[in-house]
């Protein structure tokens, strides 16, 4: 999966730090501590012993991005110090890949072990249910994306982590600019996703003055990779490649001209890397848009034509369209590439020849192999 293109994503060799899907999440008080014992913010970054790389403890570790983060860091800072963790059964290539643990991100005290146990540093926390998916179950998405937020922050204070917790496009609303959408304005959400994401974005940021934690949050675009689609509005950006390469034929759940900020998963994913490896001087804030792109349905299927001459789309609207008609069209990234140099390196038509690349070879030359397996 994700071909060989995380060879490109290493930036360099692995470093030693001078200092960092879906779970079912029970919360647990949190005690504020007396006043003198505050930390103040320039002492953010806590450093693991000298001369020894972050441990670190990815959440909601078989969603869209958890694996190939997991493949990613442990190219940077050694397989042993990256532990991938869910609920769900992995697969033998998961675990052939590097440490996974099962990790309940509501148990508090299951993961106050699990980071005194294997020395963590850092956090990276994606478990969470996606914009269509919380909606068709809102009290499950505010257990596990608000109640298992509670936890992961109060963790990483209590335990001095670095920790990463990824916003969204969906943290934005109808009152918001849309085009293009800027770092800081005004952000009402109308999902329990984006609301969720929100939370996460003010109480992180809380935690932050407050207690000196280190938290890191980038907002991401509709992040595209060859993976099946997850729940995400933004998610028909993926299926098109399947049903076109599969079936000649795609049926569009949003309007043609429906504009959304995009990034192709090897962005993403440098982005996240970056990010956490920042120096905490040159971060002027604590939560950052990044994008690469933006395009809409038509324009993706015009590009997608070029490999898949034939293909026919057609667009039948449903409820996802009001969730993307209140997202942003195009996202302000510019504070992120001013403090800390984010750049992409995928445009749609890059996207498009790699998907169509990633999607034949993962998924359609296999499906074709089974096939002729089960008719012999």
């Amino acid at each position: 999966m994700f071909r060989k293109c995380l060879a490109s994503l290493a930036l360099g060799p692995a470093v030693t730090p001078l200092s960092l899907n879906v779970a079912i999440p029970r919360i647990t008080g949190i005690i504020a501590p007396a006043a003198s014992q505050l930390v103040q913010r320039r002492t953010v970054h806590q450093l693991p012993a000298q001369g020894r790389p972050p441990k670190i403890l990815i959440t909601g570790g078989l969603g869209q991005l958890g694996i190939e983060c997991a493949k990613l860091l442990r190219s940077q800072y050694g397989s042993q110090n990256v532990i991938l963790s869910d609920i769900i059964k992995p697969s033998p290539a998961v675990l052939e890949n590097g440490p996974y643990i099962f990790a309940d991100i509501l148990d508090f005290k299951g993961l106050q072990k699990i980071v005194v146990d294997h020395r963590i540093d850092w956090l990276i926390h994606f478990s969470a249910l996606l914009s269509a998916v919380g909606e068709q179950n809102v009290p499950l998405a505010v257990r596990v994306n608000i109640e298992g937020v509670h936890n992961v922050i109060e963790l990483a204070k209590q335990y001095k982590l670095r920790i990463f917790v990824p916003s969204t496009i969906g943290a934005f609303g109808p009152d918001s600019p849309r085009n293009p959408t800027p770092n800081v304005t005004i952000q009402r959400p109308r999902t329990i996703y984006g609301v969720s994401k929100v939370h996460a974005e003010l109480i992180g940021e809380y935690y932050y003055h407050k207690f000196g934690l280190d938290f890191r949050c980038l907002r991401f675009p509709g992040v595209i990779s060859s993976d099946p689609p997850g729940g995400g509005t933004t998610d028909y950006a993926v299926a098109v490649f399947h049903d076109a390469l599969r079936h000649g034929k795609y049926t569009c759940y949003l309007r043609p001209d429906t504009r959304l900020p995009m990034m192709y998963i090897e962005d993403c994913l440098r982005a996240l890397l970056e990010f956490m490896k920042a120096p905490n001087e040159q971060l002027k804030r604590r939560v950052y848009n990044v994008t690469a792109m933006s395009f809409t349905p038509e324009e993706l299927v015009n590009q997608l034509s070029k490999h898949v001459p034939n293909l026919h789309v057609t667009y039948k609207p449903d409820s996802r369209q009001l969730i993307a008609d209140a997202w942003p069209e195009v996202f302000d990234d510019s504070d992120a590439r001013r403090d800390w140099h984010w750049q992409h390196k995928y445009d749609l038509a890059h996207l498009v020849d790699f998907m169509v690349k990633d999607v034949q070879e993962n998924y359609i030359n296999g499906d074709n192999q089974q096939q002729q397996t089960l008719q012999i």
